[in-house]
């Protein structure tokens, strides 16, 4: 006789051992993220403009590599595009490693660090989109929600975890902790995925990366208009505080972060019972609800109430409308539609910082939240004629 076939961990439990690589991923971007700035501006002595094109090389790395990634996904596999990343992770944190000990060298040191940014970057997105597709391949499309919420549970928990751990780290141990921890990482991550059962390929045509791209661009586009006001708290919370003279702008990225967890924890399966376009369309109001308490905040007790709706509403519209734009994409390129799609929200991400500080410099910084608000409120229109569209479908 044949033993009992072993019964299937639950789904969330499946869903967390894939993402978890995601987490791995983000720990390895989060790590340096405080100290690179510093150590580009004073220690290599090479000034604000470097300091920042070293942390921006990253995400252009991630934007640029997005239709690599789900090529990769879809043509060999997601657990090898996930593989194929923290590889990456690996590779970077040496080169990291290796930077911050030849500072006597700063060209040198500086582009060994340009070249472990990019390698980072190129792997972010492998590993974010790979494991979103390994999860979705293991548990089964009707779960895609769950996946998504979850990988962005792991992607902003590792950011918000690695960034005051790579502080803590480098003052304690020195520079040479931060590039040693993000190689160990990588390597202790590849020995857990490596027995890890793959997500079947799926057979079928393999649609070009364009035209994945324009089919989900109005999904897109309302994912960007909705991001915006994240951008718009990261960049300028701190310096809008500073300009009506209040303490504590820290504690509104931390009410966003903690409503944004908290909103995809308590009801991530809106998405599976509601549809997606409804989940967004509600969730895009409370966003602009958010937004508009912050730029009208005369109390540091409202702003930070305004970030908390805020991260509350923006938490689901990243996989309401991801559900929505993946599922009119055939199988066979999931991942191109994923990579397509997180496309995107790195350009919000990217044109938040000059647009919101071009009309902060005209308008002023409660300006801003307002601009922000707009968009959301666009982004809620585009949804509802999504979801009128797709009705009459």
């Amino acid at each position: 006789m044949s033993p009992p076939a072993q019964p299937s961990p639950p789904i969330t439990l499946q869903i967390i051992s894939i993402v978890f690589f995601t987490f791995i991923a983000f720990l390895s971007i989060g790590i340096p993220l405080a100290v690179l700035p510093g150590y580009v501006h004073d220690d290599l002595a090479y000034g604000s403009v470097l300091a920042g094109v070293v942390i921006s090389s990253q995400y252009l790395a991630t934007l640029l590599s997005r239709p690599l990634a789900g090529a990769t996904a879809d043509r060999l596999g997601a657990k090898k595009a996930v593989t194929f990343g923290l590889v990456g992770c690996t590779l970077s944190g040496i080169l990291t490693l290796i930077s911050t000990s030849i500072q006597a060298w700063p060209s040198a040191s500086l582009g060994l660090l340009l070249a472990g940014r990019v390698v980072l970057g190129i792997s972010q997105g492998l590993v974010g989109t790979g494991a979103i597709s390994w999860g979705i391949g293991r548990v089964g499309a009707e779960n895609t929600a769950r996946v998504i919420s979850w990988n962005g549970i792991a992607a902003y928990g590792a950011v918000a975890i690695g960034a005051p751990l790579g502080v803590l780290m480098v003052g304690a141990l020195g520079l040479w902790s931060m590039g040693a921890s993000i190689t160990l990482l990588g390597v202790v991550a590849l020995g857990l995925a490596w027995n890890r059962p793959p997500a079947p390929i799926v057979p079928g045509e393999r649609l070009p990366f364009r035209r994945v791209l324009w089919q989900i661009a109005p999904n897109g586009l309302g994912l960007a208009l909705g991001s915006i006001g994240f951008g718009t708290i990261g960049t300028f919370i701190t310096l809008y505080y500073a300009s009506l003279g209040w303490s504590g702008a820290a504690y509104c990225l931390t009410a966003f972060g903690a409503s944004f967890i908290g909103a995809r924890l308590l009801f991530g399966g809106a998405i599976k019972r509601l549809g997606g376009y409804r989940v967004a369309i509600a969730c895009l109001g409370v966003e602009c609800l958010g937004l508009l308490l912050l730029g009208f905040a005369h109390q540091p007790w409202l702003a930070l109430c305004g970030a908390a709706l805020t991260g509350f509403g923006l938490s689901l519209v990243y996989p309401a409308l991801g559900v929505e734009a993946i599922s009119r994409i055939p199988a066979s390129s999931r991942s191109s539609a994923l990579g397509a799609y997180a496309v995107f929200f790195d350009i919000a991400l990217g044109i938040a910082g000059p647009l919101m500080g071009a009309i902060a410099n005209g308008l002023g910084f409660a300006s801003i939240f307002f601009s922000a608000a707009l968009m959301a409120l666009a982004g809620l229109l585009l949804s509802l004629w999504m979801y009128r569209q797709a009705e009459r479908r």
